[in-house]
């Protein structure tokens, strides 16, 4: 049985080949308030816009996002979003591109229009030719493969149909892998599956799995037996089923295997199929099984989804989502993720709530974090928990700490009634995350003055309040370590 808890911390350990087609995501937020006077055509006042790697690129950033080394091949032309795609890839430190330019075509971008308050789509503008790269393009994209496949754990091809994966090049790059013993997972498209033949796992959506058999498959017994024929079909070792609220099913040695979606609140779809894709590159290449592979990726999909935009997922929150010991308090209360904050946070300030922070290590809970926290909290609505990562503890504490990781720690903080939200920060201050919460509150022990608390010039230049609780004495987590150690001894 594979080991999450254990294995999980090997991701930064892989590396994955990818090769597929790449493409720009343009994401425009604002709000639509009124009717053009030109045309019977909705006017959204833009308020941001956000410009993100797409396509296969997407799943290269979620394969970094893991801690994973992703070696990229794809296909740009000789363009401004082109140029805008390699300096964006040249600054992922964990992705590794090698880009064909194409002078013949322009590189593929999507504008999105999005309601901000609603996380509604409401146009799409597409950039891009679909028609398979020639014949010189084809074969640089194979030279690239040959000369990287042999740093790869894994390979994923992800096809968005734009022209990156030809047949010729699909067939190359599943015959090398095949021959160097290395996993491919295929994200398909189009009605031919054939040209996929010999990939290890392919991961069709489920109306992608009913066209390409030509077979119903709305229930589990039908998506099962779709899936078998499609294994069977493409000599496949694995096909995995993604079927949205519905979960996953996969069809592999033995009876298949059904698991139900995360009851989640969805935000955002987009790119969730790439994170599926990304993640079970990452655990095939750790020697996950099917199964376990499976699970994992269906954990990482219901955290994208809960968050706006392209998104991609963490190893903590892949952790937090996927052990038993995360539970319904992390899915509310725990964030590894800053970009969920500021929705949280005006969910909160729109009920007139009044925001309350503090902040620490808390590395063994004791009656002194106790009373300080319900302090906290009963100077004001909602309380906010800085939580110092556990190379932050590290850092601050020394290198045999933290005695607990911030999983744990996040865990433990998140069952007390008196927190509201813990927010887990890299910096050995808080001073960043107060600025970005804006707390009304700022509360400390005792033992601080008002002068010595991180961020109280931030807070009271708002018009908030630095509070002082009073500690409760004879405890300290550094003293309890080491009396427990000296007992040990």
């Amino acid at each position: 049985m594979f080991d999450f808890d254990k294995q999980l911390s090997a991701l930064g350990q892989q590396t994955v080949l990818c090769i597929g087609d790449l493409m720009l995501d343009d994401f425009v937020y604002g709000e639509v308030s009124r009717i053009s006077p030109e045309a019977a055509t909705p006017v959204l006042a833009v308020s941001r816009s956000e410009l993100m790697i797409g396509g296969a690129g997407n799943v290269a950033r979620n394969l970094a996002s893991l801690g994973v080394r992703c070696l990229f091949v794809g296909v740009v032309g000789d363009d401004d979003t082109g140029r805008a795609l390699k300096s964006a890839l040249k600054a992922e430190p964990r992705i590794e591109a090698d880009l064909v330019v194409d002078k013949s075509r322009p590189t593929t971008r999507k504008v999105r229009f999005v309601s901000e308050r609603h996380s509604t789509h409401l146009l799409r503008a597409d950039w891009e030719v679909a028609s398979h790269v020639d014949g010189v393009s084809e074969n640089a994209i194979i030279a690239a493969v040959t000369k990287l496949l042999p740093r790869a754990g894994a390979v994923v091809l992800s096809d968005y149909a734009k022209g990156t994966l030809t047949p010729k090049v699909v067939r190359a790059v599943i015959d090398a892998a095949a021959k160097a013993g290395k996993p491919v997972v295929v994200d398909p498209k189009g009605l031919d599956y054939s040209i996929y033949k010999g990939a290890t796992l392919i991961t069709p959506n489920q109306k992608e799995l009913s066209e390409a058999t030509h077979r119903n498959a709305v229930t589990d017994s039908e998506v099962a037996d779709a899936a078998a024929a499609l294994r069977v079909a493409t000599g496949a070792r694995a096909v995995l089923v993604t079927r949205s609220e519905a979960g996953m099913t996969l069809a592999a040695d033995g009876a298949p295997v059904h698991v139900p979606a995360y009851p989640v609140k969805v935000r955002d779809v987009s790119g969730a199929g790439d994170t599926v894709v990304a993640t079970l590159a990452a655990m095939l290449a750790l020697g996950a099984d099917f199964e376990s592979a499976m699970r994992a990726a269906n954990a990482a999909a219901a955290v994208v989804v809960g968050k706006r935009g392209t998104a991609a997922v963490t190893p903590a929150e892949l952790r937090s989502r996927i052990l038993p010991a995360a539970s319904l308090a992390a899915e509310e209360k725990i964030l590894f993720d800053w970009s969920l904050l500021d929705e949280r946070l005006d969910e909160w300030r729109s009920q007139d709530l009044r925001i309350g922070f503090t902040n620490g290590c808390f590395d063994l809970l004791h009656p002194g974090h106790i009373k300080v926290l319900t302090g906290a909290r009963s100077a004001c609505d909602r309380l906010v928990v800085g939580l110092n990562s556990d190379a932050s503890v590290k850092r601050l504490k020394g290198a045999d700490r933290p005695v607990q990781d911030a999983h744990a720690r996040a865990e433990i903080l998140a069952a007390l009634e008196a927190v509201d939200l813990v927010v887990v920060f890299e910096e050995d201050t808080p001073e960043k995350l107060i600025a970005r919460v804006k707390p009304k509150v700022l509360v400390k022990g005792g033992d601080y003055t008002r002068e010595q608390v991180v961020g109280h010039e931030i807070v009271e230049a708002q018009g908030g309040e630095v509070v002082l609780v009073e500690l409760a004495p004879g405890y300290s987590t550094t003293a309890m370590v080491k009396r427990a150690r000296a007992k040990a001894d």
